[in-house]
């Protein structure tokens, strides 16, 4: 099995933010492969097949900055053998252009908390990571912007951009992470 966990907020309050990107890609995900979600203690889940492949996919409700103590409830010891393969996390990154997608098989978290605590608390780095651009402004405090909706201008980027995230899921899934990474992490794509 691959969990495929979004990162995000929980509430009504965040689910239009820039930091709630991995919660709409996976809802996209669950939406396009009608997969339910059911809510336990720390997590939303929901599990299914995608292609062929057993999947969980995982909405943490722990805030972004406990993310990994979800993750950690449902990382069992086949999942953690298995890894980097049977871990995906998506997330938002400030320091790619808005909409830009990059996969990434391991490495650190480049800052973001919720990455770090999957990090902390599963006590490695080796995790596959689909990040999606939300860019920077440079006139707000980072805490505001990633909490703030994206700009119209934005919004019309981010729509395909999500559906590109979903596909690159698929693709890891089907084709391994190396395909993925070939074809996604081009400028212009």
């Amino acid at each position: 099995m691959t969990l495929i966990v979004g990162l995000g907020n929980p509430g009504r309050k965040y689910s239009k933010t820039r930091h709630n990107l991995g919660f709409m890609v996976v809802d996209k995900l669950a939406q396009k492969y009608d997969l339910d979600f059911n809510e336990k203690k720390d997590y939303l889940i929901s599990q299914g097949n995608i292609e062929s492949k057993e999947v969980a996919l995982i909405k943490p409700l722990t805030y972004m900055n406990l993310s990994g103590k979800a993750v950690r409830e449902i990382a069992d010891e086949k999942i953690l053998k298995n890894l980097p393969n049977s871990l995906i996390v998506i997330h938002d990154d400030l320091d790619l252009p808005v909409g830009r997608i990059k996969i990434k098989k391991n490495g650190s978290s480049g800052g973001h908390k919720g990455v770090q605590s999957i990090i902390d608390y599963l006590g490695t780095k080796n995790f596959i990571r689909v990040k999606i651009g939300i860019g920077k402004d440079q006139e707000m405090e980072i805490s505001d912007y990633v909490l703030s909706p994206f700009s119209k201008e934005q919004k019309a980027i981010i729509k395909d951009k999500v559906l590109q995230a979903v596909d690159s899921i698929v693709t890891i899934l089907t084709e391994g992470v190396d395909k993925a990474m070939n074809i996604y992490n081009k400028e212009d794509c």
